[in-house]
């Protein structure tokens, strides 16, 4: 994201745009300047989850209550001088930034296969140098954030760009972030995430006054910098040619023009010496090398000017008001779409407004290994539930769908248990809500989620099954404090896979939660009360190893009983739908646990030999394969690792899942 090479060339070659100040003076001066009003400083938060994510276990799955407690410091330090924090989140990628964004994800598809080979040669985690963020990070935070009663919006368009306009009208102190696209908009100082020192309250003010003074240029001119170095509008390839010909005219003979700091100051070199006017752009413009009869550069710069802001490069003002692709909608219900648009922007739900509008579902990765074929890909495991998903969204009556204005508009004890069964109809389990219902709201949800990946997933066994159970009980009664003293003593790259296989999971159920109208509390559907990535690990490797269920629970009797309780009425399930539940430990140990949650180390693990022996996966269709798309565009989902939708499916028909109260089958879209 931001600005190719603009960041390093500060860093490096313009320290005068660098500037340490303290945030506890500059809300003071703040105050003085705007009597009556306090501080406010507008978070980018996609561009702070790796900075608040601090402990040093990621590889598992998530240290969730650890992060917690890191988003809790992080609030009070800024508390403990008064200043106010605004949370912004993407809530959308836009068309002219889509192109870039796969880029990205087929990258990051590169980091995680790299990840994976270093996991099954070393068995330990990687450096922090591979770190990768924790599959749904950034969803899970909106909700963190919202339970501390912060200020917490999710954007209509880009998110810098409302980022940048909301700080400039409010009046706001400062924009804190790790985007130089903060720079090129003309508003309120940016400040470094990277940079930040919580406990001084310092960090580093990025300067685009002393940036253009080091360039000779104008603040007018940074957008068309910003273009010309190449940004997520204006790819570097389109560019590559021009700033080819700035280092040949504008780099003295002796310099290295390979260098960030060369390209930079020969692109402003270069930018000085033209006039500013709408005919140099369209000039500049005609010298890029590509074909599109779009005006590129100008589609570039006017993403950076704020409402009612002008440029001498354009012809026109930024609009006023802000629109976006999500103006442009397909659903006619103006109740309903207000409904979901105003959720949206107050970060109270997910995935629902963007299929209303757009039809999209975007996905980022996740850690999952592409060379496991035993394991498939989260996309295909869950592609059924997105499909409810869809079909709730877009519903129609005549299929038998509960309509949004009644799951969403409607109260009363009936439309309660409605909403419930719906919840449990989008996992294939309406038939066992009575089974359900008793079960306190988070360990229900877990339950809906084992059972169903059960289902999807034919190669999960018993040993899988109590890892999964016993951790999601066992992390209720520990602190962040005692989740992070555990230790790990090895890693294997399956447990990896299933883990974030089930945290990817806990976002299905927050986007089931939101299209059925909440029959959950989000809260209860939180990774940090039913899941830890270490946690989850010990417990794999324990129970992979034969380790019995009581030491599984760590010899707490109460637990115990639940444990049993719940998997029973897993396997009852999976009993009435002919799934049978295999038992295949994959690890043997020379070594016994000591006691219950610890391992005595010095063990050695190998491979046992049934693991060889397994079928490649094999998913469990537990809904009909011959839904057809009903709707001009279907729901798209991108991100993640490419995966084919063959396989071997079970040849029995199925019923389609019913509501309870409405006839006809369950619609879905693929």
């Amino acid at each position: 994201m931001g600005v190719k090479g603009l960041q390093r060339f500060m860093d490096c070659a313009c320290p005068q745009s660098n500037m340490w100040v303290n945030l506890k003076e500059m809300a003071e001066q703040h105050c003085r300047l705007h009597p009556g009003h306090s501080p406010v400083v507008v978070v980018d938060a996609m561009g702070c989850l790796r900075f608040w994510y601090t402990s040093e276990a990621w590889v598992h799955g998530g240290q969730w209550r650890e992060y917690l407690q890191s988003l809790d410091t992080f609030v009070a330090a800024f508390r403990s001088h008064n200043i106010e924090l605004v949370f912004f989140f993407d809530g959308v990628i836009e068309q002219k930034k889509r192109d870039e964004w796969v880029k990205r994800r087929l990258r990051n598809n590169q980091e995680i296969a790299e990840i994976f080979q270093y996991i099954k040669a070393k068995a330990s985690q990687p450096g922090r140098d591979m770190f990768f963020i924790p599959s749904g990070l950034g969803t899970f935070t909106r909700f963190a954030l919202k339970s501390m009663g912060l200020n917490t919006m999710c954007s209509l368009q880009e998110a810098d760009y409302e980022i940048a306009s909301y700080a400039r009208l409010n009046d706001c102190m400062a924009i804190l972030g790790q985007d130089t696209d903060y720079l090129i908009y003309d508003t309120v100082p940016y400040l470094s995430v990277n940079k930040l020192c919580l406990n001084k309250l310092t960090t580093v003010m990025y300067s685009r006054e002393n940036l253009c003074h080091s360039l000779h240029l104008q603040l007018v001119d940074l957008p068309l910098l910003a273009c010309l170095l190449g940004n997520d509008v204006v790819p570097e390839n389109v560019v590559g040619g021009l700033k080819r010909y700035c280092l040949s005219r504008y780099t003295p003979h002796n310099s290295k023009p390979t260098k960030r700091k060369e390209v930079v100051e020969a692109v402003a070199h270069y930018i000085s010496s033209v006039t500013r006017s709408y005919d140099s752009l369209r000039k500049i413009e005609r010298s890029l090398q590509y074909t599109s009869t779009e005006s590129l550069l100008e589609l570039g710069m006017t993403t950076y000017l704020l409402p009612g802001q002008s440029s001498p490069w354009l012809l026109h003002i930024a609009p006023s008001p802000v629109t976006s692709q999500y103006e442009n909608t397909m659903y006619t219900d103006q109740r309903i779409l207000q409904f979901a648009k105003e959720r949206h922007i107050k970060a109270e739900s997910c995935t629902v407004y963007s299929v209303l509008n757009v039809r999209e579902v975007d996905c980022s990765n996740t850690l999952e290994d592409e060379l496991d074929t035993e394991l498939p890909g989260q996309a295909i495991v869950y592609q059924p539930a997105r499909q409810c998903i869809y079909g709730i969204i877009l519903s129609a009556e005549s299929r038998g769908t509960p309509d949004l204005q009644t799951l969403w508009l409607t109260e009363g004890s009936e439309v309660k248990k409605l909403r419930y069964c719906t919840f449990l109809a989008c996992f294939g389990l309406q038939d066992f809500a009575e089974e359900l219902l008793p079960l306190k709201l988070s360990t229900a949800a877990v339950c809906c989620l084992l059972t169903y990946v059960t289902l999807q997933v034919n190669t999960i066994s018993w040993e899988d099954l109590d890892a999964y159970l016993s951790q999601a009980l066992i992390v209720r009664d520990k602190t962040a404090d005692q989740l992070a003293q555990r230790k790990v003593p090895r890693v294997d790259s399956r447990a990896v896979h299933l883990a974030f296989l089930f945290v990817r999971g806990l976002s299905i159920l927050v986007s089931v939660n939101s299209a059925c109208g909440f029959p959950f509390q989000m809260g209860d559907l939180m990774p940090w009360e039913v899941f830890d990535g270490k946690l989850f690990h010990t417990k794999y490797l324990q129970s992979h190893s034969g380790c019995k269920a009581e030491d599984l629970l760590e010899r707490n009797d109460i637990l115990l009983q639940e444990f049993q309780k719940l998997k029973s009425l897993i396997n009852s399930i999976c009993v009435k739908k002919n799934r049978d539940i295999q038992s295949r430990p994959r690890l043997h140990t020379t070594e016994n646990w000591e006691r219950p949650g610890t391992y005595s180390g010095g063990g050695r693990y190998h491979v046992a030999q049934q693991e060889q022996q397994l079928p490649a996966y094999c998913p469990y269709r537990a809904y009909r394969p011959d839904y057809q798309a009903r709707y001009s565009k279907s729901p798209t989902q991108t991100g993640g690792r490419p995966q084919s939708s063959s396989g071997h499916h079970n040849r029995r028909s199925q019923r389609g899942p019913r509501w309870s109260g409405f006839q006809g089958s369950r619609p879905g879209l693929y």
